[in-house]
């Protein structure tokens, strides 16, 4: 792989050993994956936040690095939320860990905000055509997708890496070639809301890694094409798609359409639904917001809750800076006894280990909770959460209180 001299001095260790370090894993992974260069990025996101998930040994790491990132930097969710982390019963050992691996990113310059929907942020915009180094799946796909930016999947040390040198291997989707679809996806059936979520969670097991086209019967708003994609790179590793009149890059590619062909048919929908039937035990805990709420999402949940009061434990997961923005559905929220959540999220969170059964409107959580979270898992569209956290027979009833 090509080297600037300024980069062989790095990689010589003459700017020091943590950006000997990061350029060393950089160049590693440029030689595997054939990169004939580095490229410049114009920002970083970094996963390996939650101590659930990085233990001991990736803090340690963390925190022996000296230098600032050279680029924009934000932060995977973490394990808790860093103010309220005693709203979930989150252990006071687990929350000094987790204090310190935020420490840890703070004293290298990244901005401390925890959350899975940088591109929503102020001062954070991504535009078409921007190369990255994002690790967290459900927002790699999106920008890959929806904004056309351009990332590969980073791990969360090749991320840091990556804005510790302001550059990152020129491969994977950073370039035309791999963008290209590889298998069209004909869904017969109209589709609304969390038919996304479970659209991606069926199609990512039958892609795998593949790049896909879809060819829908209607048109998606920006948060079903969120959902989607963060359930097909759960499910699958599927990291860009590509929506026939809806994302930027279908009508910029130069391709033909793919030979392999796939159908969805409604049932294969439907039966992820059904997972109310297979499941042993009611569901125990409602979560919605997996990635982050937004601020449409936000207000949908406030005008579900407006006036009401739950019965079981409701978790509603978003940004920091989305909840500052909007106090009143927020309150609206909490009055109802549901729990506002930021910085983390339910896959993430120890929290979410001590219940046994969990209900969602996500296709990403629906994939990983049983195994990250040891849980059984309800998959249903807000409407079902809400309803099932205000008790389904109160509900039915027409109780209003």
């Amino acid at each position: 792989m090509y080297l600037t001299r300024e980069e062989e001095q790095i990689l010589n260790g003459e700017a020091g050993n943590t950006l000997r370090q990061a350029i060393e894993i950089l160049v590693t992974l440029g030689d595997i994956y054939g990169a004939e260069r580095l490229i410049p990025i114009k920002s970083a996101q970094i996963a390996g936040v939650s101590y659930k998930t990085i233990g001991d040994a990736g803090l340690e790491w963390i925190s022996d690095l000296q230098n600032k990132v050279k680029v924009p930097a934000i932060l995977n969710p973490a394990g808790m939320d860093l103010k309220d982390w005693d709203k979930l019963g989150i252990s006071p050992d687990f929350a000094e860990k987790q204090k310190s691996i935020v420490q840890a990113y703070e004293k290298l310059g990244v901005i401390c905000e925890c959350t899975c929907t940088p591109y929503t942020l102020e001062g954070f915009e991504v535009c078409y055509g921007d190369h990255l180094a994002w690790s967290e799946s459900s927002a790699v796909s999106y920008v890959n997708s929806v904004i056309g930016a351009r990332t590969n999947r980073e791990g969360g040390p090749s991320a840091l890496s990556a804005a510790l040198i302001g550059k990152t291997a020129n491969y994977g989707f950073h370039l035309d070639k791999n963008r290209i679809p590889e298998v069209s996806v004909d869904v017969e059936c109209p589709l609304q809301e969390s038919d996304y979520g479970a659209l991606g969670y069926v199609a990512g097991k039958i892609i795998q890694n593949k790049v896909p086209v879809f060819h829908l019967r209607c048109v998606p708003k920006a948060d079903e094409l969120k959902a989607l994609g963060a359930a097909m790179a759960a499910s699958g590793s599927v990291a860009i798609y590509h929506i026939e009149g809806v994302t930027p890059e279908i009508c910029r590619l130069d391709f033909k359409e793919p030979e392999e062909k796939i159908t969805i048919e409604r049932y294969q929908l439907d039966e992820i639904y059904e997972s109310r039937r297979k499941t042993c035990k009611e569901p125990e805990l409602i979560t919605i917001g997996c990635p982050h709420c937004s601020s449409a999402e936000l207000k949908r949940v406030a005008e579900l809750l407006v006036g009401k009061t739950v019965s079981k434990e409701l978790w509603i997961f978003t940004s920091r800076e989305i909840a500052k923005r909007y106090p009143d559905y927020i309150r609206i929220i909490e009055k109802s006894g549901a729990k506002v959540i930021c910085d983390t999220c339910m896959v993430v969170s120890p929290a979410t280990d001590s219940y046994s059964s969990v209900m969602v409107n996500s296709g990403k959580a629906f994939s990983y909770i049983p195994g990250m979270c040891s849980a059984e898992v309800v998959y249903g569209n807000m409407e079902d959460c809400i309803e099932e956290a205000l008790g389904r027979t109160e509900k039915k009833a027409g109780d209003s209180h």
